[in-house]
C-alpha cells in the first residue's frame, strides 16, 4: 500500500484503495467505504467526490475496461490493479463526471500511479492521453444494439447475465434493468416503530435539513433526499429510530406478518435488519430466534438490536443446513428464510457483486437454497408459515426452488401475501419487485403455509 494521500487527492486515492481491496473478492464496497468515510474523509466534498468515484467506477467497470483494451497494448490481465483501477477512474471522470478538464484528469492519475508505486506513469499517461485526444463522448461499440454484446459493453453488465436476462425478459425489459442498476438508488431508511413514528421522524430529518418523503409500498419507509451529512450522524439514527434498508428488504418482513406473542425463527439472520423489523411488528412482544454462523455477524446483529430498543431476540450461532435438534422440529409459528443468494437483484446498491457472479457460482447457490428451504419446512407448525425471500431476480434462485420444494412437500400450499400493493404479487401469488418497475432492490418472497 502506498503512503497516505495528501488533501488535494485524497478522495482520488481512497477511492483506488478501496478498488484495489475488492479486486480480492472478500469485502464490499459499501463496509470500505463507510469505513474510510468515517475515519479519513472529513470534507463534505471529498466524501461526495469518493462515493461517486466508488460506486460509479465499479458501475462502468466493463465499460472502461472495454475502452483500455482499445487502446492498450497488451492484455489487461498484465496490468497490476492498482494501474488497472487508476485508469478506471480516469475515464469515468472523463465520460461521466462534470466540470473535471482532461489534463486535470491525466495528471491526478500519473501523481497516484506514483503513489502507489505502479511503476507505470508512463503508460498511464499515454493511455488516457490517447482516449481523451480520440473521443469527447463515450465511443459505441459497432455492433448491433440488441446484441448481448452491445448491451454487455454499453451497459457494463457480465456478457453470461446479459445473455440470460434476454431470455428471460426481451431486449427492451433487460436494456431498462442494466439501466437501472447504473442509476443511483435512493437513500431508503426504515423506521423503527418501537421508538418513533414515520411522521415524527420526517419532521426530525427536515429540521437537519434533509427532505424525506414517504415510501410508496412500505408503511416504514423514508426516502431521504439532500442530505448534508451522513445519515449515523442524525439524532434520529443515534436515537435508534432509524435503520438505513431498502424498501423491498423491509417489505419481505410484512410477507411474513410476524404477530404480537408469537414465536418466530429467523433462519439466516445476519446482520439483523429484517430480524429488528420483525420485532418491530411484533411490538417487542413474542421471541424471536436469530440464527446466523457467524460470530462477527452475530456481534453486528447485538450492536444493532441494541441500538434500535429490539428485546424478543434470542441469537443462535449454529449452521442453518445441520439440523438444529429436536426441540426445532414443529415449534415455530413462523419462519424466515432470507436465503443467501447471488444478490442479483441488488446491483445498483452493490456494483461490485456482478463482477464477482458466475453460473458456477448460481449452482453451489441453489444446493444451498434447497437445503436451507427443506430445512424450515421442519420447524414450522401446522397451519404456520414460511417465507422463503432473495434478493435476487433469477428464476433458478427463486420460483425454481420453491416449486422443486412443493413438489417434494405436498403439506404445504403458496398463498399470496397479504396487505401489499398487489403489483407487487405476480400471478403465481409470488412477490416480486424489480429495480426498472418498481425503484427499489430486486426482491422474490414467498409465503408457505403449512397444512394443519
Amino acid at each position: 500500500m502506498a503512503h497516505r494521500p495528501t488533501a488535494a487527492n485524497a478522495a482520488r486515492y481512497w477511492a483506488v484503495h478501496i478498488l484495489n481491496c475488492l479486486e480480492k473478492g472478500r469485502s464490499f464496497a459499501e463496509s470500505l467505504l463507510d469505513r474510510c468515510l468515517r475515519k479519513n474523509i472529513p470534507d463534505p466534498r471529498d466524501r461526495r467526490l469518493l462515493t461517486e468515484l466508488v460506486y460509479g467506477t465499479l458501475r462502468m467497470r466493463g465499460y472502461c475496461d472495454w475502452l483500455i483494451g482499445r487502446y492498450l497494448k497488451r492484455p489487461l490481465a498484465s496490468l497490476n490493479p492498482p494501474v488497472l483501477n487508476i485508469l478506471r477512474t480516469g475515464l469515468y471522470q472523463h465520460f461521466h463526471m462534470d466540470r473535471i478538464p482532461p489534463f486535470a484528469i491525466v495528471h491526478e492519475a500519473v501523481k497516484l500511479t506514483r503513489e502507489f508505486r505502479g511503476g507505470s506513469e508512463d503508460l498511464v499517461n499515454a493511455v488516457l492521453r490517447r482516449v481523451f485526444r480520440c473521443h469527447s463522448e463515450p465511443p459505441l461499440p459497432r455492433l448491433e444494439r440488441e446484441s448481448p454484446l452491445y448491451l454487455s459493453i454499453v451497459h457494463s453488465h457480465p456478457l453470461w447475465l446479459v445473455e440470460k436476462w434476454l431470455d428471460l425478459f426481451g431486449p427492451q425489459e433487460t436494456e431498462a434493468l442494466c439501466r437501472a442498476d447504473n442509476a443511483v438508488p435512493p437513500v431508503v431508511v426504515r423506521v423503527n416503530t418501537l421508538r418513533a413514528d414515520r411522521e415524527s421522524v420526517r419532521e426530525g430529518l427536515t429540521a437537519e435539513g434533509m427532505r424525506a418523503e414517504e415510501t410508496p409500498y412500505s408503511p416504514d419507509g423514508l426516502i431521504v433526499k439532500d442530505a448534508r451529512q451522513p445519515l449515523w450522524e442524525t439524532a434520529a439514527y443515534k436515537r435508534g429510530e432509524i435503520q438505513v434498508q431498502d424498501e423491498a428488504s423491509q417489505l419481505v418482513s410484512y410477507c411474513l406478518a410476524p404477530r404480537r406473542g408469537e414465536v418466530i425463527l429467523d433462519l439466516c439472520a445476519g446482520v439483523g435488519g429484517k430480524t429488528s423489523h420483525m420485532a418491530a411488528l411484533m411490538g417487542n412482544e413474542g421471541r424471536i430466534v436469530a440464527v446466523d454462523a457467524s460470530v462477527g455477524r452475530l456481534q453486528a446483529q447485538r450492536r444493532l438490536l441494541e441500538r434500535l430498543g429490539v428485546r424478543i431476540v434470542t441469537p443462535l450461532r449454529a449452521d442453518a443446513t445441520q439440523d438444529l435438534g429436536p426441540e426445532f422440529l414443529a415449534a415455530f409459528d413462523r419462519v424466515l428464510v432470507d436465503a443467501p443468494c447471488s444478490g442479483l437483484g441488488t446491483l445498483r446498491r452493490a456494483p461490485e457483486i456482478r463482477w464477482r457472479r458466475d453460473t458456477s457460482r448460481l449452482d453451489k447457490m441453489t444446493s444451498l437454497q434447497r437445503l436451507l428451504l427443506r430445512r424450515a419446512a421442519a420447524y414450522v407448525r401446522p397451519g404456520g408459515v414460511v417465507v422463503y425471500a432473495t434478493c435476487s431476480v433469477l428464476p433458478e434462485e427463486n420460483e425454481e426452488i420453491v416449486g422443486d420444494f412443493l413438489d417434494e412437500n405436498g403439506g404445504f400450499e403458496v398463498a399470496g401475501p397479504e396487505g401489499l400493493d398487489p403489483s407487487l404479487t405476480d400471478g403465481d401469488g409470488f412477490f416480486r419487485t424489480y429495480p426498472h418497475r418498481h425503484d427499489t432492490d430486486g426482491f422474490f418472497g414467498a409465503v408457505l403455509i403449512r397444512r394443519s
